[in-house]
C-alpha cells in the first residue's frame, strides 16, 4: 500500500493547504512541510527495504521493489498498476527534497493565495510521483496530464510580467505533445488487441507486442516526441525558457529539478524498452539531438544577460547529456544520464533559489543591474553562489561531473565522433558559469540599496543542496547500486532484440 500512499499524500496534503488558509494566512506552507515530511518518511522507509532486500538476496535487488495492482476499467484492460524500481525510488527521493526547497523558496515570496499556490504545488508532485510509478498506460498518461494543469496555474497566476505568455506557451507545447502520446498509446493497445483479443494497457503485457515495424516507428515517434518535448531537447526546447523565466521560484524548482527528468524517465522506462527495434534504428538521430541540445543550449546560455534565462539554456544543455546516454544503450552511460538526472536536478533548483532571492531583493534578473554582491551578500557570494556554479560546470568531487564522465565514457564506445563534438561543453559549461559569478557578484556595485544576506532557512536549504550535490559526486556508488538492476534490465532486453 506504500506506493498508492505516496501519490495520496500529496493530494490530501495539497487540499488540507487549500482549505487552510482560511484559519490563517501562513498555515498552508506548514501543511506543505509537514506534507512532505510525512512523503519523505514513506520514501525513507522504502529505501530501508531496499536495503533489506539487497542483504537477503546477496548484494542484488530484484528489478521491482514494488507492486499494487487494482482494478479500474476491465472492460477495457485499464487498471490502477503502481511499481516501483531502483530508478523511480531515486527520482521519486528527488521529487520529494525539491518539494522541500520549492516550499522554502516560496516562504516569503507568495503573499498571495497561499493556499491555492501549495494546492497546485503539492497536486503537481503527485501526478511527478505517479508518472514515476504508473505501469498502466492509461494511468501514466493520467499522471501525465494532471501534472501539467498545476503548472500553469502557478505560472500563469504568481509568475512575473509576461506571465500569461508562457504559461499559454508551456500549455501549448506539452498538450499537442501529449495528444501524440495518447495516440501511440490506443494505437498499441488496439495493435496487442488485434493479437490476444484481449484489451490492455498493462505495461508488462504490452512488452514484446508483435509490431509491424513500419508501424513501430510511427508509435515511437509519438512517445519520443512527447517525451523529448518534456526533456527538453532541440528542437522543442522554445518553451522552456519562457516558463523558467517567467515562473515563481518555487515553479522555477518544480519545473526544472522534476518535471524535466519525467520526459527523461519515460525515454528510459517506455520509448526503449516497448520499441526496441525502432528505437535502435533512431539511435544516431537521438543522439545527434542530443548532442546538438548540449552545444546548441550552451552558446546559448553564453548569450543571456537574464540570469533565469541562462540557467534554464543550461538546463537544456545538461538534458542533451541524458538523451545521448539513453540512446547510446551502453550500461556505462545509462547510469550516467540517471546521475545526471539526480545532479541535475539539484544543481539546477539551487541556481534558480539563488536567482530568485536576488530578484526578491534587487527587483531584477538582468546582470547587468547587479554586480558587486560579493561583499554586500558574504554568505550568498562565497559560499553558495560560487559552489553551485562550479557544480554546474562539472568540477569533479560532485555529482554533475560523474553523470556527465559516465555519459561521455559510455558513449565513446558507441559513437566516437558525437561524443568528441558533445566533450565541447567542457570548455563552454566554465565560460556560462562563471559569467554568473563575474557579473552579478563582481565589478562595481550597480544597486546601493542596503540589502540582506541569506537568514538561517535559505541558508539550510542550500546548504541541504549542496551535501546531496557532494554525495552524488564523492559517494555515487549508493545511487549506482540502487538503478543498477533496472538498466541491467534494459541492457537485457536490447541483446534479446539483437538475437
Amino acid at each position: 500500500m506504500i506506493l498508492p500512499a505516496l501519490i495520496a499524500v500529496l493530494c490530501l496534503g495539497g487540499f488540507a493547504a487549500w482549505f487552510s488558509e482560511q484559519r490563517s494566512p501562513g498555515t498552508p506552507r506548514w501543511v506543505a512541510i509537514i506534507t512532505l515530511a510525512i512523503e519523505a518518511l514513506l520514501i525513507a522507509g522504502q529505501f530501508t527495504q531496499t536495503k533489506r532486500i539487497v542483504i537477503l538476496s546477496t548484494g542484488m535487488s530484484p528489478t521491482w521493489l514494488a507492486d499494487f495492482y487494482r482494478s479500474w476499467v476491465p472492460r477495457f484492460g485499464i487498471g490502477f498498476h503502481l511499481a516501483m524500481d531502483g530508478v523511480s525510488l531515486l527520482l521519486i527521493a528527488l521529487t520529494v527534497l525539491l518539494g522541500f526547497m520549492a516550499v522554502s523558496s516560496s516562504w516569503t515570496e507568495i503573499r498571495n493565495r497561499q493556499g491555492f499556490f501549495f494546492f497546485n504545488l503539492l497536486t503537481c508532485l503527485a501526478g511527478t510521483v505517479g508518472v514515476f510509478l504508473a505501469v498502466d498506460l492509461f494511468l501514466f498518461f493520467f499522471f501525465w496530464e494532471l501534472m501539467i494543469i498545476p503548472m500553469y496555474f502557478l505560472i500563469s497566476i504568481w509568475g512575473h510580467e509576461n506571465r500569461a505568455y508562457a504559461a499559454i506557451k508551456f500549455v501549448i507545447f506539452t498538450q499537442v505533445s501529449s495528444l501524440l502520446l495518447l495516440l501511440a498509446i490506443v494505437v498499441l493497445a488496439l495493435i496487442s488487441h488485434s493479437h490476444s483479443g484481449a484489451y490492455t494497457f498493462d505495461y508488462f503485457k504490452l512488452l514484446n507486442t508483435n509490431i509491424d515495424p513500419d508501424v513501430a516507428i510511427w508509435l515511437m515517434l509519438g512517445f519520443f516526441i512527447a517525451f523529448t518535448v518534456k526533456l527538453p531537447s532541440v528542437p522543442f526546447h522554445t518553451w522552456l525558457p519562457d516558463a523558467h523565466t517567467q515562473a515563481p521560484t518555487g515553479g522555477s524548482i518544480i519545473l526544472a529539478g522534476v518535471m524535466l527528468k519525467t520526459g527523461a524517465y519515460g525515454l528510459l522506462r517506455f520509448v526503449i524498452p516497448l520499441f526496441p527495434e525502432a528505437a535502435h534504428q533512431f539511435a544516431p538521430i537521438a543522439m545527434t539531438l542530443g548532442a546538438v541540445s548540449v552545444l546548441y543550449a550552451a552558446m546559448m546560455a553564453y548569450a543571456q544577460t537574464d540570469l533565469k534565462r541562462l540557467v534554464a539554456y543550461s538546463s537544456i544543455s545538461h538534458m542533451g547529456f541524458i538523451l545521448l546516454g539513453i540512446f547510446s544503450w551502453n550500461f556505462l552511460a545509462l547510469q550516467g544520464a540517471v546521475i545526471t538526472m539526480l545532479a541535475h536536478g539539484i544543481s539546477a533548483s539551487a541556481l534558480f533559489m539563488i536567482a530568485g532571492t536576488l530578484q526578491e531583493r534587487l527587483h531584477t534578473r538582468e546582470m547587468g543591474h547587479m554586480g558587486g554582491l560579493w561583499s554586500a551578500l558574504p554568505r550568498l557570494s562565497a559560499s553558495l553562489a560560487l559552489f553551485f556554479a562550479v557544480a554546474s560546470l562539472g568540477l569533479p568531487g560532485l555529482g554533475n561531473f560523474i553523470g556527465e564522465f559516465l555519459v561521455l565514457l559510455g558513449d565513446f564506445k558507441v559513437n566516437v565522433l558525437l561524443t568528441s563534438v558533445t566533450a565541447l561543453i567542457l570548455i563552454l559549461a566554465p565560460v556560462y558559469s562563471l559569467i554568473i559569478i563575474q557579473k552579478a557578484f563582481h565589478g562595481p556595485r550597480q544597486n546601493q540599496s542596503p540589502l540582506s544576506d541569506f537568514n538561517r532557512r535559505e541558508l539550510a536549504a542550500l546548504a541541504l543542496l549542496a551535501l546531496a550535490t557532494v554525495w552524488l559526486g564523492l559517494g555515487p556508488q549508493t545511487a549506482l547500486n540502487v538503478s543498477a538492476p533496472a538498466l541491467k534490465q534494459i541492457m537485457q532486453d536490447k541483446v534479446a532484440m539483437e538475437q
